[in-house]
């Protein structure tokens, strides 16, 4: 039992679900009370305060951290991790660079001489980078970690790391387009063996935001088609995450001119967005459906669309997607013959 509640947290902590893996860990620990074995009781005393440091609450952690702290005649596995994660709770996650030297004395110890330890390490010295604003370093971090996790046979743990990877290294603008894309490509077949569909669905997300972030559009949207068949929970992050997923697919589909397979996409993701209560997010499907109109040769339908969209940026007070609708608006009005309501939308845009 403690195992599965082990693993679990883990996997919520890799989907984002900091609360959840709280809970999970939180159980997990008081059930090592009842056992004989004190390395257990450390090691999920660990767990819950390596989660409250992800979910930025150093006080908490440090209490059960300080609970993990074997003796000195023994190194179990997570002595290393413990030498950072208490000093990062300490430091309340804000002095990167002190939590960076704690790094280099976690790496040199015994414990993290283990695999998963070490790549435990490279993750947070890449969160660490990102604070302090060098994706560039942080990238390299997460590939090393990703390699570590491979060879651990933690495919999962690997393919979070390279997505990680990506992102980073598309944000640092220092790499070339086939070396991301070839982060990408691994992540996206390491997501074959993934066997959560909730992990998988999230990670072909990402990975189709890289390939559309690189102009890869036929394989962003390959990934966003292969994400949406893994949503469809009935929680409403999963129903968020499909507006997501659906909003980019029909993005995709606008980039590679298929705009007749783009408007039912976009419809989908407008809908939804709606019954979420997202109106940010509907009027920029409004705005890529109006588009799709537009290049179909629609401009009465296009007009329309623009409309939705400029009272969805109105309600969610996004001048920026104000703007970009008036825009619409006015070529809209242009191809439809009455120049005059153009020029009053374009000129909403001064």
């Amino acid at each position: 039992v403690i195992e599965g509640l082990t693993r679990a947290g883990h996997q919520a902590l890799a989907l984002g679900a900091r609360q959840e893996a709280v809970g999970y860990f939180r159980k997990a620990l008081l059930l090592s009370r009842d056992t004989v074995s004190p390395w257990l009781h450390r090691a999920c005393a660990f767990n819950l305060g390596a989660a409250y440091v992800e979910s930025g609450k150093p006080k908490k952690a440090l209490k059960f951290l300080l609970q993990s702290q074997p003796s000195e005649k023994e190194s179990g596995e997570h002595l290393g991790d413990h030498y950072f994660n208490a000093r990062a709770a300490q430091e309340g996650l804000q002095d990167f660079s002190k939590a960076l030297e704690c790094f280099g004395k976690a790496t040199g110890h015994d414990g993290t001489s283990q695999a998963g330890g070490r790549a435990a390490t490279h993750m947070q010295m890449g969160c660490c980078y990102l604070g302090m604003r060098e994706p560039a370093r942080a990238s390299r971090c997460f590939v090393a970690a990703a390699q570590t996790y491979m060879a651990a046979e933690s495919p999962e743990a690997a393919a979070v790391a390279l997505s990680r990877a990506s992102g980073s290294m598309l944000q640092s603008r220092r790499f070339q387009p086939a070396e991301i894309a070839g982060v990408l490509a691994q992540c996206r077949s390491l997501c074959e063996t993934i066997p959560d569909p909730a992990l998988r669905g999230k990670l072909y997300n990402d990975i189709g935001l890289g390939y559309s972030q690189l102009h890869i559009f036929s394989l962003a949207a390959e990934s966003f088609e292969q994400a949406l068949g893994l949503c469809g929970g009935e929680l409403e992050q999963d129903r968020h995450q499909e507006a997501a997923v659906l909003q980019n697919l029909g993005a995709a589909h606008n980039a590679l001119r298929s705009f007749g397979t783009a408007l039912g996409w976009h419809r989908r993701a407008a809908v939804l967005h709606s019954t979420l209560g997202n109106r940010r997010a509907q009027g920029q499907c409004f705005v890529n459906l109006a588009y799709a109109c537009s290049q179909l040769g629609n401009h009465e339908a296009a007009a329309e669309n623009y409309l939705h969209a400029l009272q969805a940026f109105r309600d969610s007070g996004d001048m920026q997607g104000q703007w970009q609708a008036c825009e619409g608006l006015g070529t809209a009005c242009f191809h439809l013959g009455d120049p005059q309501k153009a020029i009053r939308h374009y000129q909403e845009t001064l």
